[in-house]
């Protein structure tokens, strides 16, 4: 019930996603509404299933408010589904805030991580993708925190995108170790000691140029620097269509500017990552754009189903316990 179009968004991605043997779907909201729509859509006898919740978080709502409410909402009744073992992870394109919340709350925290974070897909001009963590869980960090995203980072990526060494690097205002602010400074000899493809200091270029897999950073950072990407894709997108249909006048010539223009969408689509899991939580958490599109929770089902598949938790506590065992001089904790 989370998306702005909710629940179509996520009745038609959940089709779209039973019908292509992703998952078996739960889908939690009212539940007579719910099956009048799916009856409207031919969708009877696809592995889908209604799980009533009487309320939705809006975006206004504050999460300790709808904390203390708890179980009539649909945020709360999803993260339970995980908790108690009847779901194997659960999506929202809902208030991030609550989500996170609600999450942290009913699943609590991995081994060995204090802090969950938000990792963000995207695309590069080489045609692979980076990950980019974290992108709006925590907006003020310690060094320890940004180690942890690191591994966490760079298990994620080794699984879902099937990549032995991905390239991690530190988001700065440079290359030089010596630049950045104090708190990528005081990060960056704890993260040369990981036993992982660390490559030093990576600039904002980097995270579309294909020189890295992996960029960390707090998620202020992170936050601000997807939210500049999101304007850019849009404002880009914008500007290419109207210099099309300015300039051509020919028919066969907008065609194959329309085509050009669908190509680049696809290309900078959020919907075709699905959505931003959150890492570091018992369980598989995706976070979805509240203006996802069926396409969107579809793959989002998709990445869901390849998360707890391939036992991304189970290898990012072990990561993290060997990253703890390789490091003789100790990397600052919190006592997890």
């Amino acid at each position: 019930m989370g998306t702005d179009s909710a629940p179509e968004a996520e009745l038609e991605g959940a089709i779209q996603a039973a019908r292509a043997g992703y998952a078996e779907v739960l889908l939690v909201g009212p539940q007579d509404r719910l099956s009048r729509e799916l009856v409207q859509r031919k969708a009877q006898g696809l592995p889908i299933e209604i799980i009533h919740a009487s309320k939705a978080v809006s975006m206004g709502d504050k999460a300790t408010k709808v904390l203390r409410q708890r179980r009539d909402y649909s945020i709360c009744v999803t993260a339970s589904l995980v908790h108690e073992g009847k779901a194997d992870g659960m999506i929202s394109a809902g208030n991030t805030g609550a989500v996170m919340a609600f999450t942290k709350h009913e699943l609590g925290a991995l081994e060995g991580v204090d802090r969950p974070a938000i990792a963000q897909v995207f695309p590069t001009s080489k045609g692979t993708a980076a990950v980019l963590l974290d992108v709006g869980a925590n907006v003020d960090c310690k060094p320890h925190h940004l180690v942890e995203f690191a591994v966490m980072g760079e298990t994620y990526y080794r699984v879902i995108f099937g990549v032995e060494r991905p390239r991690v690097g530190l988001l700065s205002i440079g290359q030089e170790e010596h630049k950045g602010n104090e708190l990528t400074r005081e990060a960056l000899p704890l993260l040369k000691q990981l036993p992982l493809n660390y490559i030093g200091n990576v600039e904002g270029r980097d995270l579309y140029n294909g020189r890295v897999e992996v960029i960390v950073c707090d998620g202020f950072i992170g936050n601000v620097a997807l939210k500049i990407s999101e304007g850019l894709i849009e404002a880009v997108s914008s500007l290419l269509r109207e210099a099309f249909t300015s300039t051509l006048s020919s028919k066969v010539g907008y065609m194959l500017a329309r085509k050009a223009l669908q190509g680049f969408k696809k290309r900078v689509d959020y919907s075709e990552y699905g959505g931003a899991p959150l890492l570091g939580v018992k369980g598989v958490c995706i976070i979805c754009h509240g203006g996802s599109n069926p396409t969107a929770i579809k793959n989002a089902i998709r990445v869901a189903a390849e998360f707890s598949d391939g036992k991304v938790n189970e290898k990012i506590e072990r990561d993290l316990a060997a990253a703890s065992l390789g490091n003789p001089k100790g990397i600052e904790s919190s006592g997890h």
